[in-house]
């Protein structure tokens, strides 16, 4: 069967996945030497204490495929149908020199491949200023189209003015912020550690939504009217509280209770309608997707695999089989990602 079919070319579509992630040897070495020397913070501990070290089928299998930018993850593709996949590092890099390298990595195997692949640059958010640089440099000269960071930088959001030269070199660069979700920051990953919670199937949502919503209510859509910021796994639940959201979020304007909250422009809503874009990653679930397209806009919900952590042809079947337009459903696969990545 020619690659054009198994990836549905006759359905009318492309196939773009756009939040895939990869890692280099580099990293998951640094990540162990931090959880072998104390430095990592309790979520690291538990999430690569786990994927670095574990023997379990599931461990192995995905530190094989991140770091694998060649046939086996081009073979997967192929398999499950995903004519294009847009990748980043998979954690936040916890040096210049490690995020550069890893930049540098993943420019000259998109080049090998640009038929299949796209890039996002990596930063090392602890250095606003350097990582406004490496905006710019992955932008011009590296060819990427997006940035992705991985949510907290050792519990501080990027709403904190320290962060302001990423955000000036984003409007630069005309380039959208991926928040892609990181382990929840010591202040409040402890009850999540204690059951279970703290990765991916509860404790990533809630700390990235947290971190998107600190960034609407500080006024960064009022400052940067044309910023795009992505968000996966459905919209870190964000879309399913925005009816309570909005109307808590105006009560406690009005009677002033919070110095960080200020009069807004918009609504949350309305900026969910303008400034966010959010990615079914994780969430192949068709009432999901259908709820979220109504309460956001078929212009901005795209797919995603979540590749490797899940890898499943029946979560693409699922998008396949939405009972919705052909038209809404080329722009949730293919040209919602082709026109905010400027593909």
């Amino acid at each position: 069967m020619s690659h054009e079919l198994k990836t549905g070319g006759d359905r009318g579509y492309l196939r773009i996945a756009t939040e895939e992630a990869f890692a280099t040897r580099e990293q998951i070495d640094c990540y162990l030497r931090m959880v072998k020397d104390g430095t990592a913070d309790k979520g690291m501990v538990s999430l690569w204490g786990f994927y670095a070290r574990s023997p379990s089928e599931r461990a192995t299998q995905i530190i094989g495929r991140l770091l694998d930018l060649g046939e086996q993850r081009i073979r997967h593709m192929d398999e499950t149908g995903i004519d294009k996949a847009v990748l980043a590092l998979t954690s936040p890099a916890e040096a210049r020199g490690l995020a550069q390298r890893a930049n540098d990595y993943l420019a000259v195997q998109v080049a090998t491949r640009t038929d299949r692949y796209i890039g996002m640059t990596t930063l090392a958010t602890q250095d606003p200023e350097w990582s406004a640089r490496e905006i710019v440099r992955g932008a011009r000269e590296l060819g990427f189209k997006g940035v992705q960071i991985n949510s907290h930088t050792r519990g501080q959001y990027l709403d904190h003015p320290k962060f302001e030269p990423i955000f000036r070199a984003l409007a630069d660069t005309g380039q959208p912020l991926y928040i892609h979700p990181a382990t929840p920051p010591d202040s409040m990953i402890e009850p999540m550690l204690e059951s279970g919670l703290d990765g991916a199937i509860f404790g990533f949502g809630v700390e990235t939504g947290m971190h998107l919503l600190r960034l609407i209510i500080s006024g960064i859509f009022d400052r940067y009217p044309d910023l795009q910021i992505m968000v996966g796994h459905m919209g870190e639940a964000l879309p399913f509280w925005l009816y309570r959201l909005d109307y808590m979020h105006q009560a406690s304007v009005r009677s002033r209770r919070y110095a960080f909250m200020r009069p807004l422009r918009k609504t949350i809503a309305e900026y969910l309608r303008s400034n966010v874009l959010i990615t079914t990653s994780g969430m192949a679930w068709a009432p999901a997707i259908l709820f979220t397209q109504q309460v956001v806009g078929e212009d901005r919900v795209m797919y995603a695999m979540d590749y490797p952590y899940q890898f499943h042809a029946d979560e693409v079947r699922t998008h396949d089989n939405l009972d919705i337009p052909l038209a809404t459903k080329k722009k949730l696969m293919q040209t919602n990602a082709e026109r905010w990545f400027r593909l």
